[in-house]
């Protein structure tokens, strides 16, 4: 790969790691690993017609960790110089010496290894100049007020365009990495006047630039779903079908995978401690991993710890198969790793053939859930409980905008009550779903 704009190739990369792993080896440290990357990118926000923000970033950074049997330490740097590097490998050495043994603490076993690194095209490097972006950023603004004369403010609309590369290595032989790209356009605007003000935004972001949404579409998207909202008010307190919009419905997913990650299990923190072969999601769902997807934003190859990344069912017929867990977290549980040190990789949960309209006559009366506010969520006993807002229907249709509620339930039994998920799938993420339509939920209003 060239430098793409980069100010270090990748075999520059490369050899930062391999001169960290050398000095770490002279330290006498019995295994060591690092990462070594690079990103940059520029972001411009215009509002109401006025350029508002012109952002550059430009990042480098070196993690190296050292492990003296048992004992482990860790330490950064943003200077690539040799002296910086060397005293990074120290540091970290030093707090090794100092830090209690952890019988859970090392490298992934070697055979767990990447060693085969597919192209998983997920480097499309787009710079468009800041007038170029601009302009952009200005016929997505415009396209709203365009698309309603309710449109009567903007909190404006921006474009982003990020590149990054870095190179994972550690002191069993595993070096490898990989180019990744993300780009974005997203427009927020107000509709109304007064006290009767509504807003609501729209976004999209890709891999590559060419797939993204065009700009005018995302403004006028965004305007649509504020000037919906007018006439928003509070309905009274009832349990009720709640179905959740698709890009909320990710929010569903993320919650799934937070109570089935390490960290919370070896804590005790979750309510699916010994979950494992035991019904959790309805019995029509199931949920698949697939990290190799081209293009996706939850690719890659290998994990945080250099492990192999590979397609597995999570969720089979409603029944929880395997965890989320890194190779620390997997002894901690008396378990293996599942490739997942960082996190999930494109997470894709069964759907049926219904479009948004299809859910909405199936919810037939109820809630349909476009905003969530707040962080109310109990890992330890599943609890659910967050600000809304969204749209009652009735009828299969929907009748007027709601706001000013609080919705709540129980994770185990939303997922078990899921009655349906839409065809409509949101995959601007690395959790792909369509609206989900629960059973039954409390809606606190007046």
């Amino acid at each position: 790969m060239s430098r793409q704009g980069f100010s270090f190739s990748r075999d520059q990369l490369t050899g930062i790691a391999t001169r960290i792993l050398e000095h770490a080896c002279k330290l006498g440290a019995s295994a060591c690993e690092t990462d070594v990357s690079e990103g940059f990118g520029q972001s411009v926000t215009v509002r109401k017609g006025e350029t508002d923000t012109i952002e550059y970033n430009r990042d480098k950074g070196v993690g190296v960790t050292v492990y003296l049997g048992q004992k482990r330490g860790h330490a950064s740097t943003s200077d690539f110089s040799d002296d910086a590097l060397v005293a990074a490998v120290e540091a970290a050495a030093q707090i090794a010496r100092f830090t209690a043994e952890d019988p859970c603490a090392g490298l992934a076993e070697e055979a767990l290894l990447a060693t085969e690194i597919p192209d998983l095209d997920l480097f499309h490097p787009w710079a468009p100049s800041v007038e170029e972006a601009l302009d952009m950023a200005r016929r997505c603004e415009q396209a709203a007020f365009d698309a309603s004369p309710s449109i009567t403010n903007s909190e404006g609309a921006s474009v982003s365009s990020q590149q990054s590369h870095f190179v994972s290595a550690n002191s069993l032989g595993f070096c490898a990495g990989y180019a990744t790209t993300r780009h974005s356009v997203s427009c927020s605007v107000i509709a109304g006047q007064g006290d009767g003000m509504q807003r609501d935004d729209w976004y999209d972001s890709r891999r590559d630039a060419a797939d993204l949404q065009q700009v005018e579409d995302i403004g006028a998207t965004a305007a649509r779903r504020a000037e919906a909202r007018l006439g928003a008010r509070r309905i009274a307190t009832c349990e009720v079908p709640v179905l959740f919009e698709a890009p909320l419905a990710v929010s569903l997913l993320g919650n799934f995978v937070h109570a089935a990650s390490g960290g919370a299990l070896y804590r005790g923190a979750s309510f699916l401690v010994d979950g494992i072969g035991k019904p959790l999601f309805a019995p029509h769902v199931d949920i698949d991993e697939r990290p190799h997807l081209p293009k996706a934003s939850g690719s890659a190859p290998f994990d945080g710890d250099g492990v192999a990344t590979r397609d597995r069912r999570v969720v089979s017929g409603g029944s929880l198969e395997g965890y989320f867990l890194s190779c620390y977290s997997a002894r901690k549980l008396g378990m293996h790793t599942t490739a997942n040190a960082g996190g999930s990789h494109n997470l894709q949960i069964s759907h049926g053939k219904r479009d948004l309209a299809q859910m909405l006559a199936l919810l037939d009366r109820g809630l349909l859930v476009t905003e969530l506010l707040g962080q109310g969520v109990n890992y330890v006993t599943g609890d659910y409980s967050r600000g809304a807002a969204g749209f009652w229907v009735e009828n299969g249709r929907i009748s007027h905008p709601v706001e000013e509620i609080t919705i709540a339930g129980n994770l185990a039994s939303m997922f078990g009550g899921i009655v349906e998920i839409g065809a409509d799938v949101w995959d601007r993420g690395a959790k792909h779903t369509g609206s989900i339509l629960i059973d039954h939920m409390k809606v606190a209003g007046k």
